[in-house]
C-alpha cells in the first residue's frame, strides 16, 4: 500500500451456520474451566447466538464475572486457555474485550447485573421471536457489509440506528 493510502477492513457476513450453538458450548466449557467458580454468566449473544441470522463467523460471548475491573481474577486463567487480552473500557460498562482463535471469539467481560449485558440478551432474544426484525437486521447488516470500512467498530457502529429500533420494539413488548 502506497503512502497516503487508506486500509479497510472487510466485514463478511456469511448464512447462519447451525454449528454456531456447538462453537458456543466449547468456548463455555473452556471458559467455565479457566475460572472455575469465578465465572458468574457465560453467555451466547451476537448475531451468531440467533437461529436463521446471517453473521460475521465470530462467536460473541458475555462472560459476567464480580468485577469486570479486577483484571487480575480472570484474564491471566484466560490467556492459559488461548484468549488474548484486546481491549479495556472502563469508561464503558467496565467492559474488557478478550479475542479467542478456535473457534473465532470474541468475549466480552462485564459485571454482574451490567444493563449492557442485559440489553444485549434482551436483542439476541427479540431477534430470535421475531422474524421480522431478524430480517431488517440481517439486511442492514449485508448492505453494511457491502461498504468499505476503516475499522470493524465503524461497521458496528452504523448498526447503531437500526439496533436502537428493534429495540424499542422489543422493550415496549414486555
Amino acid at each position: 500500500m502506497g503512502q497516503g493510502e487508506a486500509s479497510f477492513v472487510e466485514v463478511v457476513i456469511v448464512d447462519y451456520d447451525p454449528k454456531w450453538p456447538l462453537l458456543f458450548s466449547t468456548v463455555e466449557a473452556r471458559i467455565s474451566q479457566a475460572l472455575s467458580g469465578c465465572a458468574r454468566g457465560v453467555v451466547h449473544v451476537g448475531s451468531t447466538s440467533v437461529p436463521g441470522l446471517g453473521a460475521k463467523p465470530i462467536i460473541d460471548v458475555n462472560l459476567l464475572v464480580d468485577d469486570a475491573s479486577d483484571e487480575q481474577s480472570y484474564i491471566p486463567s484466560l490467556e492459559r486457555v488461548g484468549f488474548q487480552f484486546r481491549l479495556r473500557q472502563p469508561e464503558w460498562f467496565e467492559h474488557r474485550l478478550l479475542r479467542g482463535m478456535d473457534p473465532r471469539t470474541n468475549l466480552h467481560v462485564f459485571s454482574v447485573g451490567c444493563s449492557e449485558s442485559d440489553r444485549m440478551v434482551r436483542f439476541r432474544d427479540w431477534l430470535r421471536r421475531d422474524p421480522d426484525d431478524r430480517a431488517l437486521y440481517e439486511r442492514t447488516k449485508r448492505g453494511l457489509a457491502s461498504k468499505r470500512w476503516q475499522t470493524t467498530q465503524d461497521y458496528a457502529e452504523a448498526k447503531t440506528e437500526v439496533v436502537a429500533e428493534i429495540m424499542r420494539r422489543a422493550d415496549a413488548s414486555c
